[in-house]
This record gives C-alpha cells, structure tokens and sequence, in this order.
C-alpha cells in the first residue's frame, strides 16, 4: 500500500501507526518495517546566569570570564535544543541500527558552522557474533574519556568542568565494544587525526597522511553484587593517542575516573583525573611538551525522589603550558591567562524536578586563578579580579 507523505510523517514521529493504516491490504511495506522500533528523543535547555559584580563598566557588552566550556555572561540563554533518532539493535546475532543526533545553539561541542551544519552524532551500529558478541559504532561518535558527558542532562552540575573543558569530545572514525564479563568491558577505537591543539576535535575530516590518526582504548570495571555497598562501582582507565595535521603537533589524553557508593545509599562519590600532553616537545625553543592536567571530585546527595545535592571541586594545573596552546584548549576572554598557571573551582547545585520531564537547577560556582587578575571588569575595561563568582538557574526539559 502507498502511503502520502502526510501520514508517512505523522508515522514518524508516532502520531498515527502505518500498521492500522495498511490494516486493509494485511501486509506489511517495507517503509513500515524500517520504522519499526525506531525512538525520537531530545532536550531543550535554558539557562539564566549572574556574575555578581564583574561588570562595573562592561566593553562592547562583555566581560572576562573564566575559560571552562560554555561559559556564558549575565544573562538568559538557550543552551541547546537536541533531537535524536534512534534505531537500537536487536537480540539477532547480526543485528544492525543506526543513532543521528542534532544539536542547535552555543553549546554544541562540535560547533553550528561546520560541513555537518548542527549534526552532534551519526553513526551506524552493528552487532559481530564473536565471542559474547562486538558492537561497533561507525561514523561520528561522542569521545570515550570524560567524567562529565556532551549530554547536559546526563551530568551532576549545569557548567561545565575544567577536566570536560581540557579533553576531546567527539571523533569521526569506528569504535569496538567488548563485554568480556559483567565485570569488565573494554573498547578500542581508531578515527581521524586532531586538527586543533589540545586533542582530538569533532568532524575533523581526512588526514592527508594515512597515518595521522588517533588511537584510543578504555578499560571498564563494574563492581559485582557480591561486593556489598559497593555494588555498581564503576572505575574507567582511558588514552587517547592523536597525530596533528598542519600546523598542530598532536596529543595524548590520559583519563581514569570513578564512581562509588557509599554506606549511606543516598550518597555517592567518584572523581577523576585528566591529563593532556602535546606533542610540540620538537618545536624550536621548547624544552619538552607543554601539558596540563586536573583532578575533580564529584558528590551527589539524592535527599528524595526529586531532591538532590551535587558537589564538584577541582584543582586545574597548567604551568607546564604555554599561553599559545592555553588558547587554544580553554575558551574566553581569559583563556590565554590559564598558560603557567593554577586555578581552582568550586560548584554547589540543588536540583529539584517540580515539573514532570524538567531538570530545575539553581547553581552557585566559585573560581580562583593563583596568578594574575583576569577576571571581571573595571571602569577602564580591564580585569581585576582573580575570583569568579556565577549564580545560575538551568531548567531543561527532556522528551
């Protein structure tokens, strides 16, 4: 049966089934049978934020502001609008499915002006019956590294980190998944090489030496039921190894991060330690590779169904880079100040879901450069202040 475009769309997005719609000719297209299983998923998120004094005299609307990722100024912003598609793999040996993912506005993380337009993720899965079975993901995929995830409602706080800020984010290339028990799983990648200093970047194109690529594996542990309060601990060690392309030397990330119950079961803890090292060790008038590193810890108190308290501190130790590749890595107005320096945060958030499908987050962030005052703005539009003080509200609503 032939079906217009109109209910062919109304099917899509699941207003009507082309089951009932070819009920009468008792057989089924194969339009439907792509259809089947396949999920529209999505958030739209929201934020205001305030900068307590740091705008005496603002220039041209601004004010410097700390490096991390997708810091924003006063104000009230439209974070990001996600919509994905999905066709999950099923029980069959061979099985085969498909995630797209868009993403529009600023906090995209692999930016709205590419060749992908707002494409986050697309990638095919498919399913090898070999041993207990490889899953692979070929295409674009968001990075294996990271405590803090590219999905915003997935993580404990509404900024973001300094170690989420200093690691890759997406990578275009095919990654294996191997669950070797329910203990231990492990993944090995291989994608294209980085383009931009700091580490592999997303939609990077084609190197134009077939060896410029970049290497990656993690190990996953899972603790087993048998381990008491520790049930479902989690710890993951990962590397990343990229050659540059051009004028970006390339660059190892490191990452080990885990998650721990504790004896009270509203409280977990985890923490995880980042470390970036660039491969310019070669460059004339380099000692050795610039680097940076950070280590985060995280602390989630789920007082009620609803209710819950999330603490994060990090300690961020850049000295071994310099202000060229700090701005590169870190965003801003301040970001080439990070180079030869330490800074610290501090985040504390209440989240309480009033509304059904709403993530509501008040925020308040704390952040500390030990060296230099480039922070705020005085009356002559300069900074002066090596403290930064955020007051946010973040509501997101998932679909």
């Amino acid at each position: 049966m032939k079906f217009n475009k109109w209910t062919v769309g109304l099917a899509a997005v699941g207003v009507v089934s082309l089951a009932s719609a070819a009920r009468a000719d008792e057989k089924i297209t194969p339009l439907q049978t792509a259809l089947s299983n396949t999920t529209i998923s999505g958030y739209v998120d929201t934020a205001a934020t305030w900068r307590p004094g740091t705008d005496t005299t603002p220039q041209n609307g601004s004010v410097y502001r700390p490096g991390y990722s997708y810091a924003k100024n006063d104000g009230f912003s439209l974070n990001a609008v996600d919509i994905a598609i999905d066709k999950p793999e099923d029980e069959s040996p061979w099985a085969a499915g498909y995630h797209v993912e868009m993403m529009f506005g600023p906090d995209n993380p692999v930016g709205g002006y590419s060749n992908y337009g707002n494409l986050r993720q697309g990638f095919l899965r498919l399913r090898m019956p070999v041993g207990n079975g490889i899953d692979w993901q070929v295409g674009v995929w968001d990075t294996i590294v990271g405590y803090e995830s590219n999905s915003d409602p997935l993580n404990p706080n509404y900024t973001r980190s300094y170690g989420y800020t200093i690691e890759p984010t997406t990578h275009t290339g095919i990654l294996a998944t191997y669950k070797i028990n329910d203990m231990v799983t492990v993944q090995a990648g291989i994608a294209d090489g980085s383009n931009v200093a700091g580490g592999p970047a997303g939609f990077n194109g084609t190197s134009a030496i077939e060896s410029q690529k970049a290497y990656m594996g993690d190990l996953q542990f899972t603790a087993p039921d048998s381990a008491g309060f520790m049930k479902g601990a989690t710890l993951t060690v990962a590397a990343i190894d990229s050659a540059g392309q051009g004028g970006d030397p390339g660059s190892t990330s490191f990452y080990a991060g885990a998650t721990i119950p504790t004896p009270a079961s509203a409280l977990k803890v985890g923490g995880c330690f980042d470390y970036l090292d660039i491969h310019n060790g070669n460059v004339v008038g380099n000692s050795g590779n610039d680097s940076v590193w950070n280590i985060a810890l995280y602390s989630t108190f789920q007082a009620t169904d609803k209710l819950s308290f999330n603490l994060r501190a990090e300690y961020l130790d850049a000295q071994s880079l310099s202000a060229a590749d700090a701005n590169n890595i870190f965003t801003g107005s301040s970001a080439s100040t990070y180079g030869k320096n330490t800074a610290e945060e501090f985040t504390a958030t209440v989240q309480y879901n009033l509304w059904a499908n709403v993530i509501s987050r008040a925020e308040f962030r704390w952040d500390h450069l030990e060296h230099g005052k480039d922070f705020g703005q005085n009356s002559a539009g300069a900074p002066f202040r090596n403290n930064d003080f955020l007051l946010a509200l973040n509501l997101i609503y998932q679909f």
